[in-house]
């Protein structure tokens, strides 16, 4: 009987402790809830095109970098970014000025921000504008950059896949790090064959990793190519920029469209060569002002493609769409040397994005932008407050899974 009384006592308390009522000391109850965790899920469109955005990984602040300056790309020869201007921006070398100022590529809250944006607007995944492995010039910074991306990338449910400039090649042998051009571009494939081909979520065309390069520059000949090419265990679906596949001879598997002077040389590549080439990429950008001259950056490129309020990325949107296109790629995300940027600026908001969400044929019409903004400005207002980024976690869960409601219900309600 008392064995009875005993454990029934025992089992009241270990109730009312669970249920968090045995102790007027108990502060569970005031920690932060941890965030509920879901699988990304795909934004519903109706244009089936894959649509992909060139990204640059190249910025650098005066927070970020090891001798406590701004990287070149916000810089070029002759800005301050630590000037600050009557309107509260940074002076940078550019003619247009990002929405969340100009930042670091490898800081996460700027990757959530960026990749958010572009979930939302339908975008399937990201052409990342890469310089190698060897630790020559800013390459090292790129790639540890690349990585905090991709780090980022499967998270938010969408693709990537390299553009890997060899012209970085000769840098690299003349810096004595490697033998030959070639031996330079074997090493670099090398650690994307180890490293990023075999993720699922790096993009696969015709069953093998997708492989962009802009030029060929300093690899010229089919034979440096094969060269490149022979140690792999799979050659990838390989494509340069427009009229240079000859270049890489039959290691190409065709090209992608880019940006230059004016419509006209799309509409030639869409009409004359696209009907050659085994996989074509198209292209669509919002305009071209570099600001290279008067950054002290080197020369002007020499023409501009004016953003004629939004007039110009409906005509190359238009263009593409008529095209009949597989595979579509935006002209940039953040260039902002060039002025190439889909990414909201001050200048045009989220004019760009909107277009693409339009092309995308994104099902759910209603508007997050300024939400994902939102939680990026929280981000960085409350950096020292757990309890907030543990809420910003859930919201940025909410995001990913399709679910925005709730996830703009978190964002409004962090004062």
């Amino acid at each position: 009987m008392k064995r009875s009384i005993t454990l029934l006592f025992f089992g009241i308390v270990n109730i009312l402790i669970a249920a968090g009522c045995s102790s007027g000391d108990d502060k569970g109850s005031d920690k932060p809830t941890e965030p509920e965790t879901f699988a990304p899920v795909a934004i519903e469109k109706t244009n089936s095109t894959k649509i992909y955005v060139h990204y640059m990984p190249w910025f650098e602040t005066n927070e970020s970098s090891a001798d406590k300056k701004w990287g070149y790309h916000w810089t070029m020869a002759n800005k301050n970014p630590n000037t600050i201007g009557a309107n509260n921006r940074r002076e940078i070398a550019s003619y247009y000025y990002p929405l969340i100022g100009p930042y670091h590529s490898g800081d996460k809250n700027v990757i959530e921000n960026h990749l958010l944006l572009m979930k939302y607007s339908g975008i399937d995944g990201v052409l990342i504008d890469w310089y190698g492995t060897y630790d020559v010039n800013d390459y090292r910074m790129v790639k540890e950059n690349t990585e905090q991306l991709i780090a980022m990338l499967d998270k938010v449910g969408l693709e990537y896949a390299i553009v890997y400039e060899d012209r970085v090649t000769k840098n690299v042998v003349d810096a004595g790090k490697a033998i030959s051009v070639t031996s330079a571009a074997k090493t670099d494939l090398a650690y994307m064959q180890t490293n990023y081909f075999p993720n699922a979520n790096y993009i696969k065309v015709n069953g093998k990793p997708l492989l962009l390069n802009f030029g060929p520059i300093v690899l010229q000949t089919a034979a440096e190519w094969t060269n490149v090419f022979s140690s792999l265990t799979t050659k990838p679906t390989f494509l340069t920029l427009w009229d240079q596949s000859g270049e890489a001879g039959d290691n190409a598997s065709g090209e992608y469209s880019w940006v230059f002077k004016n419509s006209t040389y799309l509409t030639n590549w869409y009409t004359n060569t696209k009907p050659k080439l085994s996989v074509a990429m198209g292209s669509a950008y919002p305009g071209f002002k570099d600001f290279y001259a008067e950054g002290g950056g080197g020369a002007a490129i020499g023409w501009t493609i004016e953003h004629n309020n939004g007039a110009t990325l409906d005509e190359t949107l238009s263009l593409a769409k008529n095209a009949n296109l597989s595979y579509l790629q935006l002209i940039t995300w953040n260039d902002f040397g060039e002025g190439t940027m889909f990414e909201p600026t001050v200048e045009f908001g989220y004019t760009y994005i909107e277009k693409v969400k339009a092309f995308a044929g994104v099902k759910n019409t209603e508007s997050y932008f300024a939400d994902i903004s939102k939680l990026y400005n929280l981000r960085i207002e409350k950096k020292n407050d757990t309890d907030a980024q543990k809420k910003l976690d859930q919201a940025f869960n909410y995001f990913v899974s399709m679910q925005p409601a709730k996830a703009k219900q978190i964002v409004s309600e962090i004062k």
